[in-house]
């Protein structure tokens, strides 16, 4: 009988990944010149672990490269072979090689035959020396193609740039991009319009053109790749060296593509910083993917330790008993056993609740699935810069839900980048002030409460309050006459349209505002505050969930309507009197709570809701919430009690609604909705 090997591929190829992970890791902290023999033993056996899986489900191509990684591996662990920068750069780029390919084959696309035969001739030379082949061997990024040779660099490139759908929605501009291309020389731009909707299905917040670039000059591969460098996770993109035959081929497809198009024309688009702009052809997309495959999709699986495997069975049988005994009692139900009735149902209360606990808990992820991609991007983005940085990890086994874990690691990239780019100085900037030459970040993680907490640190030159404050000035996103504290003048820079270009320099020239990083954290349902000391350091905290699926809440009452106050936002609840109460015309309405003046936000007015308490404060309560450290007083009928929800969207299920985040379903089958307190907060301040 034979076996369906099919069956295992998902196996291998988490295992897979998590060895690459783990081969990163170790090659990272490899000290130059000295063989610690344990950290190479590591890397080695899961550099064999991927060959002999790879050999069994017949994937060759993966296991040929891989061997010549062991064996230059093995030469290390034996001591034939000192570990130098050189050496530890290859298997960099050979695991990204490894990724790219065990990517490829589990989306079942084609493999990029010329990146691997580079990082295959790069291993070669680091073996064999210069001799093994005719001319130098540069290791390129995993996104690159295949190394052009000096003449065909001088020709050109030509580039395929597919952006995903929601490329926009991370503040990146393909324009901008365009423009700065424009700058290293003759660009011809052509745009795929094909994949742009009917006007009634169009969002405009998303991306649906595609372009093929043709660039002229003697321009160096690199230069193109720093301007594509914030966006390549964002797209999928092919630059390719730009021959005759390459140049002729595209505008021969071009035509075609426009003959073919003649019974619907395509409305040529002008392009600001290119030269010649015309229509696109429809092999834009096709070279892009054969060149860089998407992105992989998220895991669905998630391993979990077996004594929480364990505790969840022996939940489940607590909760069968009391199910038995339940069910015997209203078999044969009297007024004499209620007492025994109040005891079952105490006992269910108990046993769901914890069996809750344990199936939360199965969720949770330690952190260190996040923070284990920085080390690598420290490193690279360092030598990118000339700068020395340090890079501590805190707190990595901190436990997180998994759908927090996956949708926090972006917004942690954008604030790592910018505190290694912009935050730590220049190795002789820091010499001059005083500091050690080599700059710390550090990223912790720590439990508060019922929140995460997850800190990006550094020692480097802090925020300027007063080029900040002059910078929005300018550009009229306040009055000159406004007074801010310091923690307001801070967080200028969340607002859309705030730059900080002439104090701070993005590696690219390019990057995602830092408003899209507060929009990002707050759709997980966290905030994001800076602790800033100038020429001290920066600190960005971002507080989070510790799940996205339940809810500790406040049950209020406004009129009929029954809303849930997320119980971490709740400061206080107070009754107030007439005399605490300030109303300024056209403003609305304050009140004073020991010294501090804070907005009144009439619940029954944001809903519309009717009640015969929502004229006069005195009959009601103020419930003092805080939402991105700004408290307001939302007056309420009345205090229900507090109780575990479990959220369920309400952009998924209905839309977005101003001042909500989410619903629930109560037990009486009611349907109560989740406020969203910096939402409110926000409605307040207008």
């Amino acid at each position: 009988m034979s076996i369906d090997m099919a069956q295992f591929h998902q196996v291998f190829f988490e295992e897979s990944f998590e060895g690459l992970a783990v081969m990163e890791s170790g090659l990272l902290n490899l000290d130059m010149g000295d063989v610690d023999s344990e950290e190479i033993n590591t890397i080695f056996r899961a550099a064999h672990s991927i060959k002999g899986g790879s050999g069994t489900f017949g994937f060759n191509a993966v296991a040929d490269f891989t061997h010549l990684m062991e064996t230059l591996l093995d030469e290390m662990r034996d001591g034939r072979r000192q570990v130098t920068q050189a050496a530890v750069d290859v298997l960099l780029g050979s695991v990204d090689c490894l990724t790219e390919m065990l990517t490829a084959i589990q989306a079942e696309d084609e493999l990029d035959e010329g990146s691997v035969n580079n990082h295959k001739k790069a291993l070669e030379v680091e073996l064999n020396g210069e001799s093994a082949t005719e001319t130098p061997v540069e290791v390129v990024p995993i996104a690159s193609a295949p190394i052009a040779t000096e003449s065909d660099a001088e020709r050109g490139w030509k580039i395929a740039f597919c952006p995903h759908t929601d490329l926009l929605k991370t503040g990146n501009d393909p324009v901008r991009m365009f423009r700065e291309l424009a700058e290293l020389g003759n660009l011809d731009v052509f745009v795929d319009m094909q994949g742009v909707p009917s006007l009634v299905d169009l969002n405009p917040e998303d991306c649906h053109l595609s372009w093929t670039l043709l660039l002229k000059g003697d321009i160096e591969r690199s230069d193109i790749d720093d301007i594509f460098d914030w966006v390549e996770d964002e797209c999928d993109l092919s630059i390719l060296p730009l021959t005759e035959e390459v140049e002729l081929e595209t505008i021969i497809e071009i035509a075609e593509a426009e003959t073919a198009a003649k019974a619907t024309p395509v409305e040529s688009v002008k392009v600001v910083a290119a030269e010649t702009v015309k229509t696109d052809n429809a092999e834009t997309k096709a070279a892009s993917t054969k060149a860089k495959k998407p992105k992989a999709a998220t895991s669905s699986s998630i391993r979990v330790d077996t004594s929480k495997i364990d505790t969840l069975i022996n939940m489940v049988g607590e909760l069968v008993i009391t199910q038995s005994m339940l069910s015997l009692v209203g078999e044969h139900f009297s007024i004499d056993k209620v007492d025994q009735l109040k005891t079952g149902l105490i006992q269910l209360e108990r046993h769901t609740r914890e069996l809750q606990e344990s199936v939360m808990n199965i969720r949770m992820m330690p952190i260190s699935f996040v923070f284990s991609r920085f080390p690598r991007l420290a490193h690279d983005l360092s030598s990118k810069l000339d700068k020395k940085i340090e890079l501590k990890l805190v707190g990595e086994h901190t436990e997180v839900d998994k759908t927090v874990v996956e949708l926090i690691s972006d917004p942690l990239v954008h604030l790592v980048r910018n505190s290694l780019d912009h935050g730590i100085e220049m190795p002789a900037d820091r010499v001059a002030a005083g500091k050690p030459e080599t700059g710390t970040v550090t990223l912790e993680a720590y439990h508060r409460g019922g929140n995460i907490v997850i800190e990006v640190k550094d020692d480097g030159k802090g925020l300027d309050k007063e080029s900040l404050r002059k910078k929005a000035v300018e550009k009229g996103l306040i009055e000159e006459s406004t007074i801010l504290t310091d923690k307001q003048t801070y967080e200028l820079i969340f607002m859309a349209g705030f730059s900080t270009a002439e104090q701070l320099t993005d590696v690219s020239g390019r990057g995602v505002g830092m408003d899209v990083v507060r929009r990002n954290i707050q759709a997980l349902g966290g905030t994001i505050e800076i602790i800033s000391e100038l020429g001290v350091g920066s600190t960005m905290a971002i507080h989070l969930p510790l799940t996205l699926a339940i809810l500790d809440g406040q049950s209020i009452a406004v009129g009929d309507a029954t809303y849930i106050v997320p119980l971490g936002s709740i400061v206080e609840s107070v009754k107030i009197t007439d005399d605490m109460v300030n109303r300024v015309a056209g403003k609305g309405e304050t009140f004073r709570l020991r010294n501090e003046y804070l907005p009144i936000v009439r619940m029954h007015e944001i809903f519309h809701v009717e009640s015969a308490k929502a004229t006069n404060l005195m009959e009601g309560l103020l419930v003092v919430v805080e939402g991105q450290g700004v408290r307001c007083g939302l007056f309420v009928d009345d205090l229900l009690g507090q109780q575990q929800v479990v959220i369920k969207s309400l952009e998924a299920n209905y839309r977005r609604v101003e001042g909500v985040s989410s619903a629930t379903i109560l037990g009486d089958g009611s349907v109560a909705l989740i406020l969203d307190i910096p939402g409110l907060v926000r409605l307040s301040n207008q």
